[in-house]
């Protein structure tokens, strides 16, 4: 997500914020914000029972091992009481660079044709990993996931320690699935939590740079904690006596660990806490997440089940719902990108400036108006323009020094300033500086991203980062257009910056250099009222001009980057 910042400011959260100017100050130029930066096996083994292929011994698995890790795993499966279901175990073969190694990545398909409403499989809870089953006592659960630990976290040290048991461990069949699986996701990539720093820079200009570093630091966070339940959830500590977890398992390990969680944890809805978040076979990383999908994993009773909410042929990867996310926390989290993801967005950040005589005058209307000094502006795909209107009044907070206006500004509805022209140009053109800056940021433009991508030789994690930055861009691009169409918008000549006679015979604008001479201009000029763009030398010497020449000067106001000067007699020979 991102953010904005100069007048009240705008940004992205590893961009500089967008800071509103300080009445009565000029606008400032936007600034560049800183970047922050196993065994093979036969490629479809059937779970269903009802078919003769299905109760038909396994194929042999391919290559030197004797061992079928995917026949291991459903026999396991089988054995602990799966019901019969609807689907089958496939492989896809995906480019990987571990080794020079080719490893496929298996899914769950439709075994046959399914209908809406079908249900594809049902796991018993029996087999099912939560922090019920692992820690034993419901209270302990709720306590340790109330504290300084996540259910990830916890679920992840489970693991591990079952990990080291190998072939006793009663999960040991499913923990080689989800080791084969590496936390990757469906289009063979792991989270960005476990690149090299070289493929991190495919993230440069992405606000996902920045999430990854906070994710990996509350991680070790967490990773410092785990004594704490070893000490405190007995079970552990009964079947574990001698293994602290820091002095067992490095950091490193443990993120994998978290890592692999992460990639196929489901939360299910309508349990108790202890139940909450989930590991079941036969779900992530082996079924499909799309954005536009309606199917979960549901408890019912004492299982899990899927539910389909499409019709399948036989051989179709079997999809369910990832929840409301984005795309940079798709990535985050199970490495892939949804390019039909309608919940995708980026964020805007804006904010007051503290430096603003007015800030806590402007702060209060804030808030009165459902607003905060640091204000998180959300822009969802193909509502951008929609976004740049809701930020407008914000932005405009800025540039208004009267209170009465402030509040008429922050509570407008609609697309036009009520209260100047050239106010909105210069809210329009700081916004237009910082989505140029943003666009900056990133080391290849739009063009560049859909170039390569065409070209199709991109390795996999280049590819998930450049699909993801060019989605980050298009949405930019779209903010852009949205306020380009809101410039065009305005009268004809309207303008914050440059020197212009605006179509009203008593205003004249003065250009910020050569105030020497502007100012005796001023002096000189027959106009009842002048504006003026400010900084605060020279709306001193403007004043001190004008009183000297008669005492009725007086300043009124500075709004829309401008300061208001008049005169209160008739007529006056200074003016």
């Amino acid at each position: 997500m991102a953010s904005v910042s100069p007048a009240a400011a705008v940004s992205g959260p590893h961009h500089g914020r967008f800071l509103l100017p300080s009445s009565p100050r000029r606008l400032p130029r936007p600034r560049p914000r800183p970047r922050l930066r196993l065994a093979a096996c036969h490629a479809d083994t059937l779970l269903s029972s009802s078919s003769p292929e299905a109760r038909a011994p396994p194929t042999p698995a391919m290559g030197s091992s004797a061992e079928s890790a995917t026949d291991c795993f459903v026999d396991w499966l089988r054995k602990r009481g799966l019901p019969p279901g609807k689907v089958a175990i496939r492989e896809r073969p995906v480019p990987c660079l571990l080794e020079g190694k080719d490893r496929p990545l298996r899914y769950v398909a439709a075994a046959g044709d399914l209908q809406a409403g079908d249900v594809a499989f049902e796991v018993p809870m029996s087999l099912v990993v939560t922090l019920e089953r692992v820690l034993g006592d419901e209270s302990v659960a709720e306590l340790l996931t109330n504290n300084k630990l996540s259910e990830l976290a916890c679920l992840a040290l489970y693991l591990m320690y079952e990990k080291k048991q190998g072939k006793d461990s009663f999960w040991y069949p499913y923990i080689k699935e989800l080791d084969r699986h590496r936390g990757r996701g469906q289009l063979a990539v792991e989270s960005p939590l476990l690149w090299s720093e070289s493929e991190m820079g495919y993230l440069n200009g992405s606000p996902l740079k920045d999430e990854v570093v906070a994710r990996d630091e509350a991680i070790r966070r967490e990773y410092n904690e785990l004594d704490t339940v070893w000490f405190m959830a007995g079970s552990l500590f009964q079947q574990y006596p001698f293994d602290i977890p820091t002095e067992a398992f490095p950091f490193e390990i443990f993120k994998q660990a978290f890592v692999a969680v992460q990639s196929c944890v489901v939360h299910l809805q309508k349990v108790s806490l202890a139940r909450r978040f989930a590991l079941v076979p036969l779900g992530p990383p082996l079924l499909t997440y799309k954005s536009n999908c309606k199917a979960m994993l549901t408890a019912d009773g004492d299982s899990v089940r899927l539910v389909v909410d499409r019709p399948y042929t036989a051989g179709e990867p079997i999809i369910v719902w990832c929840g409301p996310q984005t795309n940079s926390r798709l990535v985050l989290n199970y490495g892939f990108v949804d390019e039909d993801n309608p919940f995708d967005r980026i964020a805007i950040e804006a904010s007051l400036n503290t430096e603003d005589p007015q800030y806590q005058e402007k702060r209060m209307v804030a808030q009165r108006n459902g607003k905060l000094a640091i204000q998180n502006f959300n822009v969802y795909v193909g509502k951008e323009k929609e976004a740049v209107a809701e930020m407008l009044p914000y932005l405009r907070l800025g540039y208004i020094s009267d209170p009465d206006e402030m509040q008429s500004t922050l509570s407008s509805e609609g697309d036009t300033c009520p209260v100047s022209p050239c106010t909105e140009r210069a809210v329009l053109d700081q916004l237009v500086g910082y989505l140029e800056s943003r666009l900056a940021g990133y080391p290849t433009t739009l063009g560049q991203d859909e170039a390569m991508l065409v070209d199709g030789s991109l390795e996999p994690k280049k590819e998930v980062a450049t699909r993801l930055v060019r989605l980050e861009k298009k949405m930019l691009h779209a903010c852009l257009q949205a306020v380009n169409e809101f410039i065009n918008d305005l009268p004809d000549h309207t303008t914050a910056h440059t020197m212009k006679t605006v179509n009203m015979s008593n205003i004249i604008v003065l250009p910020d250099g050569s105030y020497h001479e502007d100012c005796q201009n001023l002096v000189n000029a027959q106009r009842s009222m002048l504006y003026m763009m400010a900084t605060d030398m020279l709306i001193a010497t403007l004043e001190g001009i004008l009183k000297s020449n008669c005492s009725s000067v007086t300043r009124l106001s500075a709004g829309c980057g401008c300061v208001v000067v008049s005169c209160n007699a008739h007529k006056c020979a200074s003016m």
